[in-house]
């Protein structure tokens, strides 16, 4: 194994009956995209208006704002992406510019109202109500004015280019304005149709997470809208504590409403490559080892199969076998596998040198030989490739369904024993979506000298805010958990496992100066599955 320490998240997708109950309560604490302030409440909610509902209304409508209050017919902002959680606003704030975020917070906190919340809503993609306001204010942050403007800054002869953007644009569309420059951010999530806002104030991980860190890595500097309504700019030499703060911090401290991306130059094509491990523990040492070379693939992942039928005849309609005979003879059903799928970037003029590379790399692995599949697409393609599956779903009417999810960190030294008791015994006979894994080096994490919101004054690399939140919360989560009505249906395995690897992750992050190597676990539904594995 290599000496560099690895960041392992898995994605997987179990049954929403099975889980239901235990990913409503977990996943409040940790999978915050798009979302905002807090919302404690569970399930569907008939609002109760305030005592002092009129006056709040009649503030509202007085204030000096460029934007628009909307008091009816705002169903759509009463869900989410989680599709779990049903919580009908007092209004929607929909601003033109960041002062109106800014009056709109300073006026509620004028308010002293007791229980009245305020939620800033991106694409609504939070999962449980967390970009709602159960009888509050949903800011939506689509409705902000100002676009992205790709801009190119010489520094000491250098280029070092960034872009400007809205907190309330998504993904995509960032991609395609900074394309027409040559330029991409650096690091993505899968799915591009989420908001900037949302995913730093999570994290942002993807493949390219293992060179380049998650999002919240690559960001310059920030402008926060705070609880007192200040708007304040921050970076990593101005504002230090709110700006680490807010980055990863779920929303708990201040508004995102802009932010500096780091960019680099784009490529134009994508070799996108598969192929599958029975054994999880070569599969992780090819991962690592992977990630541990300096001249390697750009992308790094992998996903867990299990019981599943016909893998490599579903891989044809996006992929070519290298051994076309051999791979239609392979036979999945009942067995457990893991894929690993790499892409390697280059532009036209470099195929031949990119091809040379691929197959260097490909030699130091031990993957099943016949199982190789390989394709060659655009940059857009390969970013976008979960939209589509998207637009597959929506299509089939299986779109708006429930999406709970659940995220766990795991110490590398819990990897293997894992593996064998959620591939080998929990979920061996579960053939309901796919489990995404993702290697990252520790080394790209965010690293900070100054003392981190838990006290710990020690310097090092340490995640993003938000990890350090669940962790010290899912503890607590577990033991309210297991008092809950609902849980008597569900497997107690899984929630006597999560129970023992929360409590070994608690003191890797909170008493160490450097956090050690884990495995995060994020485990939803099978309709947000994605590549239509």
């Amino acid at each position: 194994m290599s000496s560099k320490h690895v960041i392992i998240v898995i994605i997987t997708h179990l049954f929403t009956k099975f889980l239901k109950t235990f990913l409503l309560l977990i996943s409040f604490i940790l999978h915050k995209a798009d979302s905002g302030y807090n919302n404690n409440s569970i399930g569907t909610s008939i609002f109760q208006r305030p005592y002092h509902y009129d006056q709040i209304v009649s503030s509202l409508q007085k204030l000096p704002l460029e934007g628009s209050l909307s008091l009816s017919n705002n169903d759509a902002v009463a869900s989410d992406f989680g599709n779990i959680y049903h919580f009908p606003p007092l209004a929607v704030f929909n601003p033109v510019s960041v002062s109106d975020i800014s009056r709109a917070i300073k006026h509620v906190m004028e308010l002293s109202e007791p229980g009245l919340k305020v939620a800033a809503r991106g694409h609504g993609h939070s999962l449980q109500g967390q970009s709602q306001a159960e009888g509050g204010i949903v800011i939506n942050m689509e409705s902000l004015a100002e676009k992205t403007a790709a801009v190119v800054v010489v520094n000491n002869g250098e280029f070092v280019p960034y872009v400007d953007v809205s907190a309330g644009e998504l993904w995509i569309n960032i991609l395609h304005e900074t394309l027409k420059h040559g330029l991409a951010p650096k690091s993505w999530t899968d799915y591009l149709h989420l908001t900037v806002g949302g995913t730093l104030s999570n994290a942002g991980i993807s493949g390219q997470a293992f060179r380049h860190g998650p999002q919240i890595n690559n960001v310059f500097q920030l402008e926060v809208v705070t609880g007192k309504g200040e708007v304040v700019t921050c970076s990593e030499t101005r504002n230090t504590e709110l700006y680490y703060s807010v980055l990863g911090g779920l929303g708990q401290f201040g508004i995102i409403t802009r932010a500096r991306i780091s960019l680099e130059a784009a490529p134009k094509m994508v070799k996108w490559i598969r192929m599958l491990y029975s054994e999880f523990s070569m599969f992780a040492r090819d991962q690592e080892h992977l990630i541990s070379l300096e001249n390697t693939f750009d992308y790094i992942e992998g996903f867990v199969i299990i019981n599943r039928t016909g893998i490599l005849n579903n891989w044809r309609s996006s992929f070519n076998p290298r051994d076309p005979i051999q791979a239609s003879q392979f036979i999945s059903d009942g067995r457990t596998f893991y894929c690993l799928e790499v892409a390697k970037y280059f532009n036209p003029d470099e195929s031949q040198f990119m091809n040379q590379i691929v197959e260097n790399l490909l030699s130091e692995l031990s993957y099943i030989p016949w199982t190789l599949f390989q394709s060659e697409v655009s940059y857009v393609q390969f970013l976008d490739r979960v939209h589509v599956s998207e637009k597959q779903l929506r299509s089939k009417g299986l779109w708006e369904v429930p999406h709970p999810w659940l995220n766990l960190l795991i110490p590398r030294t819990h990897i293997h024993h894992f593996a064998q008791e959620v591939f080998g015994n929990i979920l061996k006979d579960t053939s309901n979506g796919p489990i995404l894994i993702y290697p990252v080096n520790q080394t790209r994490l965010v690293q900070v000298e100054q003392e981190n919101i838990f006290g710990n004054a020690r310097g090092g690399y340490i995640l993003p805010s938000g990890i350090f939140i669940f962790s010290n919360a899912i503890s607590k989560r577990l033991r309210e958990l297991r008092t809950h009505p609902n849980t008597k249906q569900k497997d107690p395995r899984i929630l006597h496992k999560c129970q023992a690897w929360s409590e070994a992750v608690s003191p890797t992050l909170h008493h160490t100066g450097r956090v050690e190597s884990t495995l995060w676990i994020k485990m939803g539904s099978i309709c947000a599955k994605k590549n239509s594995i």
